[in-house]
């Protein structure tokens, strides 16, 4: 999300329309909703100054994703999944959505408060989809996943560096950047090669969404 966030409150039934999810997808997201706002009253999960329009800046923000991931997709890796943005929220509609992808999803959190509310979430949600990992990132050894999610946690250059670690020939990118994702990706270009797509937010008039996909390093891959 950028700077200057423009997304207005937007409340449970006006994300389902927006995301065009059903009434199953809605009831788990709600249910993870009571969970984060219990929790988020004694552990840091979101900013609070989002609390009140979370339904667009967390949830809406999250689920714009689904329609970009890779037909076929079956595994998805989210770096630094914090509050389980935006891989919890992937991996209700997956669960639930025709056309889902079937995903199988990893969140990787290494904060233990954290990564044990993702653990309560995924259960409170029904999910039997969703694997959390708390683990530093460099520490986690996966398979090549189809598809790499990272939200809010470092600038395009470093999340290049995260990703490569464990992604394949055929891994897919999705970054959710802010009002300086140019600036970031012209910081990355310096260090990486990849093919990059660029998809509006329909959360933030400055935002953007990089697809990326055949990531490689210009020279020794850097950290």
């Amino acid at each position: 999300m950028s700077e200057t966030q423009t997304s207005t409150a937007i409340t449970p039934e006006e994300f389902a329309a927006r995301a065009n999810v059903s009434r199953g997808t809605l009831e788990r997201l709600e249910a993870f909703d009571a969970l984060l706002l219990e929790t988020a009253a004694h552990t840091n999960l979101i900013a609070r100054s989002t609390i009140d329009d979370r339904w667009s800046r967390h949830y809406l923000d999250s689920a714009q994703l689904f329609p970009l991931l890779p037909a076929g997709a079956r595994t998805l890796v989210d770096l630094g999944s914090g509050a389980g943005f935006p891989g919890l929220v992937l991996a209700a509609l997956s669960a639930d959505e025709k056309g889902g992808h079937g995903l199988s999803v990893t969140l990787v959190e290494s904060t233990g408060k954290k990564a044990a509310f993702l653990e309560t979430a995924a259960s409170a949600m029904g999910l039997s989809n969703v694997t959390v990992l708390p683990q530093r990132i460099e520490a986690v050894s996966v398979a090549p996943p189809d598809v790499i999610t990272a939200r809010a946690l470092s600038a395009t250059r470093k999340l290049c560096a995260y990703a490569h670690g464990i992604s394949g020939r055929n891994t897919t990118l999705l970054f959710p950047k802010g009002a300086k994702a140019e600036e970031e990706l012209t910081e990355a270009l310096k260090s990486w090669r990849m093919d990059v797509s660029r998809h509006p937010s329909l959360t933030d008039e400055n935002a953007t969404i990089f697809e990326i996909k055949n990531l490689v390093p210009r020279g020794p891959a850097p950290r």
